[in-house]
């Protein structure tokens, strides 16, 4: 799979701009500290991409902070690091404004204004007249240009505001060109424009002004890449976004899939070179700084990006591997996956055996596929428990652990209160919670308690007392999430229950499952396989 020659009429080369600091910030649930910030950053830049935007210095004291240490602590080899603010007050002078100043005293050699381009944002929301909303963007301009700063202007409300008066667009934009400006942004504040209005738009501006065009798109109809990918058709060669699409209401353009396509599909330079395999890793890193899941089906990057179930699809790809998958995964850092579930072949299995490194022939083949339809029909579901997948298979191979044998367990929950069993009636309630594991270990007979505030928390606890003098390796194992869901809800309290439970040694985190009418023992089946693991791989590889 080769990257294509440049499509007729793009520009061949597209300049990334980065706003996850200040716009991508703006979405809820997202709380950055400076140090979050540095460590973006860092990610940004080893991507590769050509600006940064470091937020709106004197706006709010952590963004002054930032803008303080990142001269001294970010040392960045690829990308330069942008101020970004408005446009001088109204009837202001550029040369006293406290947000100009605040630009320059943060020291970045690129700056990015904002400022109205919007004949009823002018009027409306500054309350001002046109002649005057056009002066505050070019003398911002031109005061900032005459300090050595490269400028780039955000037209805001561009796309809104040219449907309704394109004239005072146009005269916003030629104004801030003929000033100085390095690059006209052209705004989709409110994200309501769709593909072909972007690029007729952007070509309209770009054929009127004799000045760098770029775009800045919000996805609030779900249309932001394609937008941005509208724009440089357009002619726009420079496209604002944020990792993984992160921005206020529904986000901003997502640069993944932006940079991708660009780079993959249209033949547009966007990456410095060997950058592009860098864009899982980067994409994932950011989502853990935002404390955000990353989003398993995001496109090129997903966990699920290149994952394949149906067995027509990994029979296909174990002789091509592009019969299935639009790019090869390598391109941007990513894998091939084989999920395997009850819609699983013969060629799945044989392909997930290969990268777990478990040899199987032809009969123990038949004989997983089977199985596992098997299982899968009781309420199993392996594709999201890779841990008890790779124990099952190396079970039928012929291995078998000789860790410990479990002769017994037993689970004891007691609950005490003055009256009644809820909290909220102000009722001081007492549940205790002890579990007794009976297990061979090297020939001995061990029986250990332990406490835990639950069934599962008190029989891992018991489990690892019993087993600590055998394997001390798993003080390093930690269960990070237990996942119960009921399946055949109409039964009630009698269905049949799967439990997940997620384990991690610090550098790998695997999932097991367990299956049963009875919870503690769907509980005991996830809990096991998770230790078993984790002694099976103690010095392996993450």
């Amino acid at each position: 799979m080769s990257t294509p020659d440049p499509v007729a009429g793009l520009p061949a080369a597209v300049e990334i701009y980065d706003t996850t600091l200040r716009d991508g910030a703006q979405l809820e649930g997202i709380s950055l500290t400076v140090a979050d910030k540095l460590r973006i950053a860092e990610q940004l830049d080893r991507l590769g991409v050509h600006y940064i935007e470091g937020g709106w210095p004197g706006s709010n004291p952590k963004d002054v902070e930032f803008f303080a240490r990142a001269r001294t602590e970010l040392n960045l080899e690829r990308s330069k690091l942008v101020a970004f603010g408005s446009t001088r007050r109204v009837n202001g002078d550029a040369a006293q404004d406290a947000t100009l100043a605040n630009l320059l005293a943060a020291e970045t050699e690129v700056v990015c204004i904002v400022g109205k381009a919007s004949a009823y944002h002018v009027t409306e929301a500054l309350r001002t007249s046109l002649d005057e909303g056009v002066a505050m963007v070019a003398d911002s301009i031109r005061y900032l240009k005459s300090r050595g700063r490269t400028v780039f202007f955000d037209a805001e409300h561009f796309f809104d505001g040219y449907r309704d008066d394109p004239d005072f667009s146009l005269r916003v934009l030629q104004g801030a060109a003929e000033a100085g400006a390095d690059c006209l942004v052209l705004c989709d504040t409110n994200g309501g424009s769709l593909p072909g209005q972007v690029q007729e738009m952007v070509a309209v501006v770009v054929a009127a002004v004799d000045c760098e065009v770029g775009v800045h798109l919000h996805n609030d109809t779900g249309c932001g890449v394609a937008n941005a990918l509208a724009g440089v058709a357009g002619g726009a060669t420079q496209v604002q976004g944020t990792i993984n699409g992160y921005g206020e209401r529904v986000g901003n353009c997502d640069l993944v899939p932006i940079i991708a396509n660009l780079s993959l599909k249209m033949g547009v330079e966007t990456l410095p070179e060997g950058c592009l395999a860098e864009l899982t890793s980067v994409a994932h890193h950011v989502a853990e700084l935002v404390n955000f899941a990353a989003d398993p089906q995001q496109p090129y990057v997903g966990t699920t990006a290149f994952a394949h179930k149906a067995g027509l699809h990994t029979s296909a790809i174990s002789r091509r591997s592009d019969a299935y998958e639009h790019i090869a995964p390598e391109l941007v850092g990513n894998g091939t996956r084989f999920l395997v579930s009850e819609m699983s072949g013969r060629s799945t299995i044989e392909l997930k055996a290969k990268q777990l490194g478990v040899k199987l022939d032809g009969e123990v083949l038949g004989e997983i596929v089977d199985t596992l339809k098997e299982l899968e029909y009781a309420g199993y579901h392996f594709e999201a428990a890779d841990a008890s997948l790779e124990l099952l298979m190396r079970a039928a191979s012929g291995w078998s652990h000789d860790y410990f044998t479990l002769e017994s367990f037993s689970v004891n929950v007691g609950h005490r209160s003055g009256s009644g069993s809820r909290a909220w009636n102000d009722v001081a309630v007492q549940v205790e919670t002890e579990a007794t594991v009976t297990v061979q270990v090297d020939g001995d007979r061990v029986v250990a308690t332990g406490e835990g505030n639950g069934p599962v928390n008190a029989l891992d606890s018991a489990l690892r007392k019993a087993l600590a003098s055998r394997f001390p390796e798993l003080e390093r194992l930690y269960l990070t999430d237990f996942k119960v869901r009921v399946l055949e809800a109409r039964q009630g309290t009698g269905a049949v229950t799967r439990v997940l439970i997620d384990t991690t040694n610090g550098e790998r985190t695997w999932t097991t499952i367990g299956v049963s009418e009875n919870i503690i023992e769907a509980s005991w089946q996830a809990l096991v396989d998770s230790l078993v693991f984790g002694i099976l791989h103690t010095d392996a590889p993450a």
